[in-house]
């Protein structure tokens, strides 16, 4: 069964919050990290990084395991990030770039291992947006972000994701992005695709979050934020208890 799969279609607003392995190692962090994960309950935990140490992804998968029952989804940013005990994984291809590594380089060297584990793939195309600022995943790439201002490139490259057999599509700024992803491209991506349309980085706001869903996004991913500001976080669990309501409804 294709769970996570199938809560990307179900037609509801979504969160998930990524977890960076890098920035927590510390066991007493990432526990209370996670208790303020299971507050606000998203529909997933996403966790990865572009630079991940691989015994630190390890570590962080079977710990949130350990502890929390919310799904978790792998975010990889390498071959190396996978992990039998998590419950999918989003089988990235950055077909906004051209580095045959990240289109499926890595993808030819987790496959055998990912074939064998009990865990969800879902294809992914992942469209790497300018943020106002240089992305660890654009140094890391090496690949050039789609300009903010060319919503026709995103629509573009979205359709030939969906033609090439991807199940999701990621509009992603990068992680620490000055600006989210333009609600003028989440709208016109929308417009040409039916596929789950996911929205990362630089989301800081609840305005922003608002918008994000309101121009399109089926399920927008929170990072760091939700450590860094008790308040927004607060008001986050507003907008989920929101969008459980709308749910039940």
């Amino acid at each position: 069964m294709k769970k996570i799969l199938s809560i990307l279609n179900n037609g509801q607003k979504k969160l998930a919050v990524l977890i960076d392995p890098d920035k927590n190692q510390n066991d007493e962090n990432l526990l209370l990290l996670l208790n303020k994960i299971q507050s606000l309950n998203p529909a997933f935990i996403f966790v990865g990084g572009s630079t991940v140490d691989t015994n630190a992804f390890n570590a962080c998968i079977e710990r949130i395991k350990k502890f929390c029952k919310i799904p978790v989804v792998i975010f990889p940013g390498s071959h190396n990030q996978i992990h039998k005990d998590a419950d999918g994984i989003l089988f990235l291809s950055l077909i906004s770039g051209r580095n045959p590594d990240y289109l499926i380089g890595h993808h030819v060297e987790s496959a055998h291992l990912l074939k064998k584990m009990e865990i969800e793939v879902v294809p992914t195309g992942y469209l790497l947006i300018d943020g106002g600022k240089n992305s660890s995943v654009q140094y890391v790439s090496q690949t050039t972000p789609i300009p903010s201002d060319q919503e026709n490139i995103a629509v573009k490259t979205t359709i030939a994701g969906e033609l090439l057999g991807m199940q999701a599509i990621f509009l992603d700024a990068g992680s620490g992005a000055l600006n989210p992803v333009p609600v003028n491209m989440i709208r016109e991506v929308r417009k040409n695709t039916q596929l789950p349309l996911i929205i990362g980085g630089g989301i800081k706001t609840i305005d922003q979050l608002n918008l994000a869903f309101d121009n399109g996004a089926d399920l927008v991913v929170i990072g760091n934020k939700i450590e860094e500001d008790i308040n927004f976080l607060l008001d986050l669990m507003q907008v989920q208890k929101l969008l459980h309501h709308q749910l039940r409804e």
